[in-house]
């Protein structure tokens, strides 16, 4: 998956690892995460609160608008 990702210039978020779960398909590929397991790593990572990694998550990640290759986060119920 790591070798797609990276073929088609897919931006891959560092300490995620264990979050990344897929990517898109069609013209533009982009990796998938899982939200939730984003913010527990972010948690493990830095010994934060579950509202600290979700405030960090949101400002940093999500809303940082890396362009087209940006990764999609997504919340599995």
């Amino acid at each position: 998956m790591i070798e797609i990702l990276e073929e088609h210039n897919a931006i891959l978020v560092d300490g995620f690892e264990s979050a990344l779960i897929g990517y898109t398909n069609g013209n533009r590929i982009v990796a998938v995460y899982d939200y939730d397991k984003c913010v527990r790593a972010l948690q493990k990572q830095n010994k934060w609160t579950y509202e600290e990694a979700v405030e960090w998550m949101e400002f940093n990640v999500v809303y940082s608008g890396m362009g087209d290759a940006t990764p999609i986060f997504i919340t599995i119920d």
